[in-house]
């Protein structure tokens, strides 16, 4: 069974918008860009590769800001910061990948590299950040921690921004600016 599947079984066992469940559900959705950035060229590599760029840049900072914090709370302080260091890695490997742009050879060498420590993380965080919240929170705190992740979904920046990576104080106090500037830039290239 491929990870992509055993995310969505697990995510169908929890209810419509638990954070665990919306979280499994990325997973998903981040393992399978990168298969179809592994397995395409051209523009629809280049596609993909901006889908899997905004939603990681959108999916790692609401954990920074929703999850993290309550996982560190929950008895999870050392895994929060092995995550945080994670991500801050992640970020500045995808910023390195959107600086080479995928028609580049060094994009084609790198990527794997990133693959790898991407799925490394969302297996920590499967393996161990989502039973903590699971056997500590009970449905309706993470069902309020879902509309608190989709919320900051809605501002988060879209593009990887390495300097606030990692730390939930630097992407509350630059993420408002860093997510207008992403979307203008998101808008102009695609028009």
């Amino acid at each position: 069974m491929s990870h992509v599947t055993e995310d969505l079984m697990k995510a169908s066992e929890l209810l419509e918008g638990d954070v665990v469940r919306m979280l499994l559900q990325q997973h998903a959705g981040i393992r399978q860009l990168c298969a179809t950035v592994e397995n395409t060229s051209g523009p629809a590599k280049r596609q993909a590769f901006d889908d899997l760029r905004a939603l990681l840049a959108v999916h790692e900072t609401a954990e920074e800001i929703v999850v993290h914090p309550v996982a560190s709370v929950h008895g999870g302080e050392a895994l929060t910061k092995a995550l945080n260091a994670d991500e801050k890695e992640a970020t500045e490997m995808l910023a390195r990948l959107e600086e080479l742009g995928v028609d580049s050879s060094e994009f084609d060498e790198t990527f794997p590299i990133f693959k790898i420590a991407i799925e490394q993380h969302a297996d920590e965080e499967e393996q161990v950040e989502f039973p903590l919240l699971i056997t500590t929170l009970d449905e309706t705190a993470r069902h309020t921690m879902g509309k608190r992740l989709a919320a900051a979904e809605l501002v988060a920046p879209t593009h990887a921004h390495p300097g606030a990576a990692g730390s939930a104080p630097k992407q509350l106090a630059t993420m408002p600016f860093h997510s207008i500037v992403d979307r203008v830039k998101d808008a102009l290239s695609s028009s």
